[in-house]
This record gives structure tokens, C-alpha cells and sequence, in this order.
């Protein structure tokens, strides 16, 4: 049950992000939307865990900050992995994981 709560907060967060940020482009379906979601899911849940422990030296020197870096790569992939999503432009990734990150916050998905 946690995952598709998971699944449709993270598709309410790529559509609010493809509502406020110019660069941030999702021209898809619903169905796209959960797609997108579920993809952002499951790179949520195999690779970022593998990917922060690879970095934690860079993780703990700048204080976590690198995590955003790491989030702004995982929103990369989804970019690349979902046709109907484009994001153009560092400010538009920077600012996309900003909100998919508040959004997941404000729900209450946090892994564990």
C-alpha cells in the first residue's frame, strides 16, 4: 500500500513541477503520469540506495548537500527513461527535485 502512495505522489509531483517550472515539460496521459511515477518509484528504491552509499564520503564533506546532486542524476534518468517528459536546462532539474522532494516530504514518504 506504501508504494502506490508512493507511485501517486511522485506523479502529483512531476505534474506540479511541470505546472510551475518552465523547462520542466510533461505532455503525457494519466496513465504516462503513473507510469513516470512508478519508474521514479522503483529508481527511488533499487539505485538511490546504491548511489548513496557509493558517495557518502561526498555526502558527509558537504553536509547532505550532495544528495541533491545525486536526485537531480535519478531525475535525469527518468527524463531519459520517460519520452513524454522533457526537462531542459539545470535550473528546471535543480528546482523539479526541490518539489518532487517537498511533495514526497509533505505526504509523508520517507525512506527508511
Amino acid at each position: 500500500m506504501k508504494f502506490i502512495v508512493q507511485i501517486l505522489t511522485n506523479a502529483l509531483a512531476i505534474i506540479l513541477s511541470a505546472y510551475l517550472i518552465p523547462g520542466f515539460i510533461f505532455t503525457g496521459n494519466i496513465l504516462t503520469l503513473l507510469l513516470a511515477g512508478l519508474i521514479l518509484g522503483l529508481i527511488n528504491l533499487f539505485l538511490k540506495p546504491i548511489l548513496k552509499l557509493i558517495s557518502a564520503p561526498l555526502i558527509v564533506i558537504t553536509l547532505g548537500l550532495f544528495i541533491i546532486v545525486i536526485n537531480m542524476f535519478l531525475l535525469w534518468l527518468l527524463d531519459y527513461l520517460v519520452a513524454e517528459l522533457v526537462i531542459s536546462g539545470f535550473w528546471a532539474y535543480f528546482w523539479g527535485t526541490i518539489i518532487i522532494s517537498a511533495v514526497n516530504i509533505a505526504f509523508g514518504y520517507r525512506k527508511k
